[in-house]
């Protein structure tokens, strides 16, 4: 009685070229290849903005940019057939899959905006490269707790607005006619921008005494409610840190185990073969 063994071969077959795929594409030297795609695409595509660099090099910059989205949408597919469903799990692989897909987009003259969008793929660096991508994990770990700055900001940012414009409304609508004039005039002075010359100075030059209204505004928001931002970003970066060093660890313990046990096992089959010997 003889057993198909075809299935199970094939079987093997795939599972064997998933794997080597899986190593292919996850390869440090794969990596290194796509980062330096990336950059030079986002260079094209920055070159592709002079019409006398066009004029003289367009085809080859049209080729470089087909070439590198050819690059793209291979490391796509491959990361599909070895990750299956796995590969939408992964946000960073559903970031890479949104802006390839994006760069796929028909760009005709109803669409044309879709051709700017293509120097999105640069942002593609921030998945490839571990500690961008550690940047951002802090960012979005920092929203929460951000909210409660923000909150203040807004209840002092209203607080002014309506102070400025019942104490200068009158005599400059253009920047503090309406609650919205006086919150937007307020931002600006919160970023330092043409602050005393433009805009405290003038109102001086008609409320002498002014200063004590912009200057607490400034110290309060600009030099401490905004570095309340700093201080929850640099703790959600500590925090990152600290995360990924601690998986970065446990990764290392289970690679270190794991060739353990290799060695253990190829001991035992070196003393088995031992033992068989006449």
């Amino acid at each position: 009685m003889t057993t198909d063994t075809s299935g199970t071969d094939a079987t093997r077959a795939s599972a064997g070229m998933t794997e080597r795929l899986r190593r292919f594409i996850e390869a440090n030297r794969t990596q290194q290849a796509i980062t330096a795609v990336i950059v030079l695409n986002a260079v094209v595509i920055g070159l592709e903005t002079s019409p006398v660099i066009v004029a003289a090099t367009g085809k080859t910059l049209l080729i470089l940019d087909t070439l590198a989205m050819a690059v793209f949408i291979t490391e796509i597919a491959i990361k599909l057939i070895v990750y299956r469903a796995g590969f939408f799990r992964d946000p960073w692989n559903l970031f890479d899959f949104t802006i390839v897909s994006v760069s796929l987009a028909p760009a005709g003259d109803g669409v044309s905006v879709l051709r700017a969008l293509r120097v999105l793929r640069a942002l593609r660096l921030i998945s490839v490269l571990p500690r961008m991508r550690l940047v951002i994990q802090a960012l979005l770990q920092s929203i929460p707790s951000m909210g409660t700055v923000v909150l203040l900001l807004c209840l002092v940012f209203y607080v002014a607005s309506v102070m400025a414009t019942k104490l200068f409304g009158a005599d400059f609508p253009a920047w503090f006619g309406t609650v919205g004039h006086s919150a937007y005039t307020l931002f600006q002075i919160m970023t330092l921008e043409s602050w005393s010359m433009g805009i405290v100075r003038p109102v001086m030059e008609v409320y002498p005494f002014a200063w004590a209204f912009f200057v607490p505004f400034i110290l309060i928001v600009t030099f401490a409610v905004l570095n309340l931002f700093i201080a929850i970003i640099v703790n959600s970066m500590h925090d990152a840190t600290v995360a990924d060093n601690e998986q970065q660890a446990i990764e290392h313990d289970k690679s270190l185990r794991a060739l353990t046990d290799e060695v253990a096992k190829l001991r035992e089959d070196i003393e088995a073969m031992r033992e068989r010997r006449p």
